[in-house]
C-alpha cells in the first residue's frame, strides 16, 4: 500500500476540539475588562488567527502595546480558568488521529494556540500521545494566516511541502497552508462554510465525517502495482 503524503498536519481549535466560541468569548471578556468595546461576531470570525493579528483587526490595538499586552495576558488567564475546563473534543477526533497514525502517516499538531494552551487542548482531544510532534505560536515568528507555523510543523515532520497535507477549519488555515506550499483538507466544524474554505482539496463536516469516508479521501491508501 502507498500513501499520497508522508505527514498530516493538524490544526487543533475547531478541528479536533470544539473551542472556537470559547476563544471568542475569552477575547471579548478580556477586552471588556479593559474598557474596550468590540463586536463579538467580528472577534469570532478572526478566531484562527494568532492574537497578534486578531487584536488590531477587532480593536485597532497593537498586542505589543502596554494595553494590548495586558489584554492578551488576561485573555489567556480567562480562557484557561473560565473556558478550558468546559471544552469538549469533537466527535471521533482521537479516532481520526489514530487512523492517520495506523496508516503510517507522521502526525504533527500545527496550531496558533500558545504552548500552555495547546497541550491541554490536545489532551481534551485524546491526541496528546498520538501526535509525533506539535508546533504552537511559540514556534513561529508570525501566526496564521502567515505560513510560519506550517513551515515549523513541516520541519518537525521532516517532510517537504509536497509530502504533507494539513487539516484545518478556518480560511486562515487555508491561507497558511497554501503559502507554505501544503495542500489542505477543510473541516466545517469550526463554523466556516465551503466558500470560506475555498482552496481546500476536500471539505468534510468534521473528524467524524473524514473518518467515515477516509478510504475515499486524500488520506486513502492505494494499492501498489
Amino acid at each position: 500500500m502507498v500513501r499520497a503524503f508522508k505527514a498530516v498536519l493538524f490544526d487543533v481549535d475547531g478541528t479536533l476540539v470544539d473551542s472556537n466560541d470559547a476563544h471568542a468569548d475569552a477575547w471579548a471578556k478580556a477586552f471588556t475588562k479593559h474598557g474596550v468595546q468590540v463586536d463579538w461576531i467580528k472577534v469570532r470570525r478572526c478566531i484562527g488567527m494568532g492574537g497578534d493579528k486578531l487584536m488590531p483587526e477587532v480593536s485597532g490595538l497593537d498586542e505589543a502595546s502596554p494595553q494590548g499586552s495586558k489584554i492578551a495576558e488576561d485573555r489567556g488567564e480567562i480562557f484557561r480558568h473560565d473556558f478550558l475546563p468546559h471544552i469538549k473534543s469533537l466527535r471521533d477526533a482521537r479516532e481520526l488521529v489514530a487512523a492517520v497514525k495506523a496508516r503510517g502517516y507522521t502526525a504533527v499538531a500545527a496550531s496558533s494556540a500558545r504552548k500552555d494552551e495547546l497541550t491541554p487542548l490536545l489532551k481534551i482531544a485524546g491526541a496528546e500521545w498520538l501526535m509525533d510532534a506539535a508546533t504552537s505560536s511559540d514556534d513561529a515568528e508570525e501566526s496564521k494566516p502567515a505560513p510560519d507555523i506550517v513551515v515549523a510543523a513541516l520541519q518537525r515532520a521532516k517532510a517537504a511541502p509536497e509530502e504533507a497535507v494539513m487539516i484545518g477549519d478556518t480560511p486562515y488555515d487555508v491561507a497558511a497552508a497554501t503559502l507554505a506550499g501544503v495542500k489542505i483538507i477543510g473541516f466545517r466544524s469550526g463554523g466556516w462554510g465551503d466558500a470560506d474554505l475555498a482552496g481546500a482539496i476536500a471539505i468534510y463536516d468534521g473528524p467524524w465525517d473524514l473518518l467515515e469516508r477516509i478510504e475515499d479521501s486524500p488520506l486513502r491508501l492505494a494499492e501498489t502495482s
